[in-house]
This record gives structure tokens, C-alpha cells and sequence, in this order.
């Protein structure tokens, strides 16, 4: 397939670019390389892609409309993948604006792509922030989710809804994957286990926000990968049983559909930490602070539907994970 992939340059969309090209598959990356982390990593994640006589590089932002419009006219893919977003729960908070040009403008370009070129299938990120101030567990996709707790959350959500509306007006077959506390080799600099494994290694303290109490489902990045590809592989389809009297909130009379991707096992943060310390034969020294505002005290996936309908559940344990990313940046920065 020739697929298109923004976010290309991305934790998980330069491994997912790995994958598809590795099984044969064309792949068009879009990546503005932007500076919202260590862009040297973002050139070595692209390094690995671009020595594939299959991938395109294209340096575009997804919320310049001419840029997008003219990418998906001259390559024309046959499915997309969008994992290009202003990431982060925090900085939602402090810069409002970059969210929504990246996650609503820029989607909609993203949509009306697939609409001019009539893609087969589009894959998108969402996030398990949608669960916003819900608090049965597991947080399942069949429940409502109308109250979110950070723009960035709102902005995933937002995401959902265009996807629906393009389904249901045009046909196109869109799926939507709530991603659930991603790490691993490659990962973003941003998120804990980077910052935690750079301040242990350099003897600083740690923020430990919830005191540690707050329960992750921790998804291991090759787990997210295989989740991706399967779900990629079958456009979704309408579902024929959907009632309006009694609407099912992951699935429509249009071709749309909702799934989770999580490990299914919550970890407390403290024993997550206590993972990371044995892995680098160094205890941390933490600061314990409340927890963020825009953060949610614990997620966990209801990952039933993903199994059912994809034979598939993400299986890696935090030990084994976290082992994986040491060893990683270990090697990276050669410490």
C-alpha cells in the first residue's frame, strides 16, 4: 500500500513507518521537524527511514492547508495514518493556541485530504485523556466522554467528532485509536521516564507529581505499532446494528469506529519509578508534589473490542519495557 504518515519524524509514527516499510509498503512521511523537543532526536528517528528505498520525505506542517492539499494530490495514498499533534496534557495549559492550529486545523486539512483523494482507510491518534473526570474503570470506549479536563484532551475529542462527521457525509472510513501512556526505545523527552532516567543519571531530583499515587496503563511502543497496523488493514465499517434510540458512543451507522490501545494493566507510578532505579542500579531521589492540573488520577483500558474484533492485546510488561528504553539510551547518549 502507499500509505501517508504525519508525524513521521514521531516516537510512534517513525516506528510505524519502520514497520510498513519493512513489510514492503510505501510510505509518505509528513514532518514540520518542529522544536517542541530535542529536534536532534527527531533527525536520528527520520535517519532510520530515509535509508528505505520506499519512504518519501516530506517537511510540511498539517495545519498549512496549501502544503497538505498539494501532498495528497501528487503522492495520492491509499490510506493515512495522522500522529501529528501538539503533544502533551501540560502545555496545553500554558500555550492554548498551538493546539489548536496542530490538533483542529490541522486535522481538518488531514480530513479533507482523504476527502479529495478518496483514501481507503485514515487511522488517527486520539488519547486516553478523553476520559477527562471519568471514573469507572476500566475506561471504556462505549462510555460517554464529554468531559475533558485539559485543551488537549478537549482537542482529541474535537478530533473524533470531525472524523464522524466526514464518515457519515462522505463515506470515508476513519478510526479512531485512544493511545494509553505510550514508552519505550525512541521515546519522547517530554514524557516521565526520559526526564526520570536523564535526572537520575545526572543526581537530581525527580518531580513525583501525586505523590506517586496516580495509576498508569503504561503501552509498551511496539505493542501501539502492531495495534496500529492491524487496525490500519481493516477499513472500518458501519455498524449495522447502531440505534439511535440507544447510540453506541465507538461506533456509527457511518464507517467509524473507536478503539483503545492499552496495556490493561494499571501501574502506580511509585513502582514504576522503583522499576526504572533497578534497571539503573541507581535510587532516585524524589520530590513528591500534587497532583498537575489537566491530569487524571488513574487510567486504565478497557481493551475488550481491540481483542474481539483485531485478535489482539498488548502484552509487555513495565520491567520488560523499561528495561528495553535503558538499554536504549543508554546506547544513545553513551552514558
Amino acid at each position: 500500500m502507499r500509505v501517508l504518515i504525519t508525524g513521521s519524524a514521531g516516537f510512534i509514527g517513525n516506528q510505524l513507518a519502520l514497520r510498513l516499510l519493512e513489510r514492503g509498503d510505501e510510505v509518505i512521511g509528513v514532518d514540520a521537524l518542529d522544536d517542541y523537543y530535542d529536534v536532534t532526536l527527531k533527525e536520528a528517528r527520520l535517519r532510520r527511514t530515509l535509508a528505505h528505498p520506499g519512504f518519501t520525505d516530506v517537511r510540511a506542517r498539517i495545519e498549512d492547508r496549501e502544503a497538505m492539499a498539494e501532498t495528497f494530490a501528487k503522492y495520492r495514498p491509499e490510506r493515512v495514518v495522522n500522529l501529528a499533534a501538539q503533544a502533551g496534557v501540560r502545555y496545553s495549559i500554558e500555550n492554548p493556541a498551538a493546539y489548536i492550529d496542530s490538533n483542529l486545523v490541522g486535522f481538518g486539512n488531514i480530513l479533507e485530504g482523504c476527502r479529495q483523494c478518496e483514501v481507503e482507510h485514515l487511522v488517527y491518534a486520539s488519547s486516553s485523556s478523553v476520559y477527562g473526570s471519568n471514573t469507572r474503570m476500566p475506561f471504556s470506549v462505549h462510555d460517554n466522554v464529554n468531559h475533558p479536563v485539559s485543551l488537549y484532551a478537549a482537542s482529541k475529542k474535537a478530533n473524533e467528532l470531525m472524523a464522524h462527521t466526514y464518515s457519515h457525509l462522505y463515506g470515508i472510513p476513519t478510526t479512531g485509536l485512544r493511545f494509553f501512556t505510550v514508552y519505550g526505545p525512541w521515546g519522547r523527552p517530554d514524557m516521565a521516564l526520559f526526564l526520570f532516567t536523564r535526572k537520575i543519571l545526572a543526581g537530581e531530583p525527580i518531580p513525583v507529581f501525586n505523590y506517586g499515587k496516580h495509576r498508569r496503563d503504561f503501552t509498551y511502543i511496539d505493542d501501539i505499532v502492531e495495534g496500529v497496523i492491524r487496525v490500519l488493514d481493516r477499513p472500518a465499517p458501519p455498524n449495522p446494528d447502531w440505534d439511535s434510540d440507544h447510540p453506541d458512543n465507538a461506533s456509527s451507522r457511518a464507517p467509524w469506529r473507536l478503539y483503545n490501545i492499552g496495556n490493561n494493566r494499571p501501574v502506580e507510578l511509585m513502582h514504576y519509578i522503583e522499576t526504572l532505579e533497578k534497571c539503573l542500579g541507581r535510587e532516585a531521589e524524589k520530590e513528591l508534589l500534587p497532583l498537575q492540573p489537566g491530569d487524571v488520577p488513574d487510567t486504565y483500558a478497557d481493551v475488550d473490542d481491540l481483542v474481539r474484533e483485531f485478535d489482539y492485546k498488548p502484552d509487555t510488561s513495565v520491567e520488560e519495557g523499561v528495561a528495553r528504553f535503558v538499554e536504549w539510551y543508554r546506547d544513545y547518549y553513551q552514558v
